[in-house]
Formats: structure tokens, C-alpha cells, sequence
């Protein structure tokens, strides 16, 4: 149970029923009860994205910064922020009466012409 006060970056009970079936099953093979919860180590990482404070700025009342920090890492290494991302915009889509996945792409580029000479000379030769 969670006695701390809620920040704004915390996961909600339907968030959570969304996100929770994409994670990636405890494993401890002693069968030992996990010291923090999934959903406590999600709430810290949202609350670094969204703040921007480093991870050793995480507030004591969030589990230790580096146990936060090492879940997130094994959820980048195993692909699970993506999984979260392409199920979730899934949804979205389909709330908004749309195919899950998009049928077209649009990519725009631009190129910037440049003097042929370096990039430094033609600034020099701006400023004279």
C-alpha cells in the first residue's frame, strides 16, 4: 500500500490496468516478495521524465534512485517502452474511429545550401 502523498506524475488506477499486462513479470527465483512495486518504480520514472531533476534528485519518498534507475534500464534493454508506446497509440487510434496502425507515411526533408567554403570563413567574411 502507498502512504505517500500522490504527485501529479503518478500513474492512475486505469492507467495502471493499461500499463501493468505490458510489464514484464517479476522473477525472483527464491520466491522472495519484491521490495518495491512496479507501479511505485513506473510512478518515479514518470515523475524524473516530467521533472527533469537528475536521478539522484528522485525524493526519498520514491524507492531508492538506483533501484528506479535499473528498472528502467531493463525495460528499455527489453523493449517494453516501445511495446507500451505502440499498444497505447493503438487504443488512441482506435478510440478516435481509426485502423490501429496508420496506412501512410509523410517524411519531409530539407536541405540548406552552404558556401563552398567552410562554414567558419563565410561567418568571418559576415562580420567584416
Amino acid at each position: 500500500m502507498n502512504t505517500r502523498k500522490a504527485y501529479s506524475t503518478d500513474v492512475t488506477d486505469s492507467q495502471w490496468e493499461q500499463i501493468a499486462p505490458l510489464l514484464p513479470k517479476r522473477r525472483d527465483p527464491r520466491g522472495a516478495k519484491a521490495t518495491h512495486s512496479r507501479r511505485e518504480l513506473l510512478n518515479a520514472i514518470f515523475y524524473i521524465t516530467r521533472s527533469g531533476c537528475a536521478w539522484e534528485l528522485l525524493p526519498h519518498d520514491f524507492p531508492p534512485y538506483k533501484t528506479v534507475y535499473d528498472y528502467y534500464r531493463k525495460l528499455c534493454r527489453h523493449g517494453v517502452w516501445v511495446r507500451i508506446l505502440d499498444t497505447l497509440r493503438g487504443q488512441v487510434r482506435q478510440q478516435a474511429g481509426r485502423e490501429v496502425e496508420p496506412s501512410l507515411l509523410i517524411a519531409d526533408s530539407q536541405s540548406v545550401k552552404t558556401t563552398e567554403k567552410g562554414a567558419r570563413e563565410a561567418m568571418m567574411a559576415a562580420s567584416r
